[in-house]
């Protein structure tokens, strides 16, 4: 199946007793046995769910897995693959991290004697040259939160399995979403996805997903989750599916506006920089051509006036994009990460990557572009 096709259809089958076209919600606990140990596949809903299980087929099938996961959020996903991991290990990662993986990375595992490398992932000879003996997992974000820095996803996982190919790679690809990038065709071993965002797409569910290829490597995070028990929930799961069949018609409007919102804000006379793989000017825009099949609907840019006061001034004048936390939903959301998703990170550490007062992010929605370009033009001339 094609793209398109595989949203709607991808793992799924009607439901048995009843026909039913769409998956129901198995609002349940526990499963009858007919006998200690003999049912039909389910027997405890940490373990495993009817509507979750539909969920998860549809995860591995959009990303060209064999095995998707459901989590309750995507920091618990996260969480799950670090727990492969044991004291002394070394994660090697980006320095441009969305602030809650940075957050988890600092303050709950480095006490756990898991060892971190934030590397600028823009070029694979920085990554490559940080492998030791001790690395087990690198973890990527392309394009990054909120720099939008694209990492050559074919170069790092060769250059790096080269090296070690016992060394897992994992790719958050949140932000390209599989309608634009699969990275397990890439090579890679994990995918994540913060399903909070562009899978559910319509901001009212929290969820995290794994995709994988490995039998082994499944099993033990399938393990892993339900020991540690940070599951999606019936209702979520069933809202989650319902985003996946629109996943690739919310895209297409998603990247032709934010390529829209891109070009209307680079040629602004109060825009000083704008960060999008799109446009010519972004330094790693031809792997972002080879490796995505467009470019998104997130956008950051910073304004030539980088006083605090004009940037919030702007925050505060929009009237379509919401001054919002998260992304990804059909409606604009205009954020100032300093202040709200990397607030975590240390102002020592945000400064030295370029994350300033003046930087804006933009989710762009699915609203007329029209009527996006004037909101921004009007906040701007605020």
């Amino acid at each position: 199946m094609k793209f398109n096709t595989k949203a709607i259809h991808g793992g799924q089958q009607h439901e048995e007793a009843t026909g039913s076209v769409m998956t129901p919600i198995f609002q349940t606990s526990t499963y009858a046995q007919s006998s200690p140990g003999v049912h039909k596949g389910y027997e405890y809903s940490r373990a495993a769910n009817p509507t979750r299980t539909a969920l998860e087929n549809a995860f591995a099938s959009i990303e060209n897995g064999t095995h998707g996961f459901a989590f309750s959020s995507g920091l618990s996903a996260i969480d799950c693959v670090l727990r492969l991991l044991k004291p002394g290990d070394e994660i090697i990662t980006g320095d441009d991290l969305y602030g809650g993986t940075y957050r988890m990375f600092t303050r709950l595992f480095q006490k756990y004697d898991l060892k971190f490398k934030f590397v600028d992932v823009g070029e694979v000879t920085n990554v490559v040259d940080e492998v030791s003996d001790a690395t087990k997992l690198i973890w990527l974000e392309t394009p990054t939160n909120p720099l939008m820095k694209i990492v050559d996803v074919v170069g790092v996982t060769n250059a790096v399995k080269n090296k070690n190919p016992d060394i897992l790679v994992a790719v958050d690809n949140t932000f390209a979403t599989p309608y634009l990038q699969r990275p397990l065709d890439l090579g890679v071993d994990i995918v994540m996805h913060s399903a909070t965002k562009y899978l559910g797409g319509h901001s009212d569910l929290v969820m995290g997903a794994l995709m994988v290829k490995d039998e082994k490597l499944a099993k033990e995070l399938h393990f892993i989750q339900f020991a540690a028990g940070a599951i999606a929930g019936p209702m979520d799961s069933f809202l989650a599916l319902r985003g996946i069949k629109t996943l690739h018609l919310r895209m297409q409007r998603h990247c032709e506006n934010g390529m829209a919102v891109a070009k209307f804000l680079k040629e602004h006379n109060k825009v000083s920089k704008v960060y999008y793989p799109g446009l010519e000017s972004h330094p790693n825009h031809e792997i972002a051509k080879n490796q995505m099949d467009d470019f998104g609907g997130m956008v950051s840019f910073r304004l030539k006036d980088e006083s605090k006061k004009a940037t919030f001034k702007f925050l505060e004048s929009t009237k379509l994009f919401t001054l919002a936390e998260s992304l990804g939903g059909v409606e604009s959301l205009v954020n100032h990460p300093t202040t709200m998703t990397h607030a975590s990170i240390p102002e020592e550490e945000r400064l030295k990557i370029g994350i300033t007062e003046s930087l804006i992010r933009l989710s762009v929605g699915v609203e007329d572009i029209d009527d996006l370009l004037d909101d921004l033009s009007q906040a701007l001339k605020q």
